[in-house]
């Protein structure tokens, strides 16, 4: 590994899947290369291949072919659950353990022999803007709520890449904004790098650094967001 290796890169990814009528091509020879703390904008429409690309950066799919490098080492070669402690994932529904918040938070780093203390857990659960909260039922939770657990869920990994799949597009307007601006802090006061996956040309213009727009599998573009995403 070389000493300024880029903490996220992805060299001609591809992915194809065997279906009734033929193989079908999810997407096709995509690149990009993510420094630390830089946050990329994945656009696109439904279909375009974003949530695709995002599952194989963490091996919840497996690419055809390409390959993808997290701080130079190719993530073939590393164990899907360490790997997914390293780049932690936050998807579109929260999707949390029924229980108590404090037992979610726990279960990822206890998953690596890892046993988090209360006041770990305590500010986490602060730092999402749910203070007081960590005794309390998943199922009490509003949606807005229970993303912001499963936002602390991912951190309580400690994470070097946070995945986003589109997170705040399931909420109504007012979660939406606040999911977005806690989000956007987090990543910044965490100098975390981190791709975002979102339909809305708005967001991307508010948190990204660099965007990969996709149409049909492939990249029509990727720069900054001043070259891509005109006012």
């Amino acid at each position: 590994m070389t000493t300024n290796a880029a903490v996220l890169e992805a060299r001609d990814l591809s992915r194809t899947v065997d279906q009734p009528g033929g193989p079908k091509s999810l997407l096709r020879n995509v690149s990009f290369s993510l420094d630390q703390g830089q946050v990329l904008a994945v656009l696109g429409p439904s279909g375009a291949g974003k949530s695709t690309l995002l599952r194989m950066l963490n091996r919840l799919d497996e690419p055809t072919s390409g390959v993808i490098l997290l701080q130079g080492a190719d993530t073939r070669d590393m164990d899907p659950r360490t790997l997914r402690r390293r780049v932690g994932m936050v998807m579109q529904q929260a999707f949390l353990f029924p229980g108590a918040i404090i037992a979610n938070i726990r279960y990822g780093p206890a998953q690596h022999g890892m046993l988090l203390k209360d006041a770990q857990v305590v500010e986490l659960i602060r730092q999402v803007g749910m203070a007081g909260y960590e005794d309390h039922d998943i199922s009490t939770l509003s949606g807005g709520e229970a993303q912001r657990i499963s936002i602390a869920r991912a951190l309580a990994n400690q994470p070097e890449v946070l995945l986003l799949d589109e997170p705040t597009s399931a909420l109504d307007d007012l979660s939406k904004q606040d999911i977005e601006q806690l989000l956007a802090s987090l990543v910044r006061e965490r100098n975390m790098t981190c791709v975002w996956v979102t339909h809305d040309v708005a967001q991307a213009r508010r948190i990204a650094d660099v965007v990969l727009k996709l149409e049909a599998g492939q990249a029509v573009g990727f720069g900054t967001s001043q070259e891509l995403l005109h006012a």
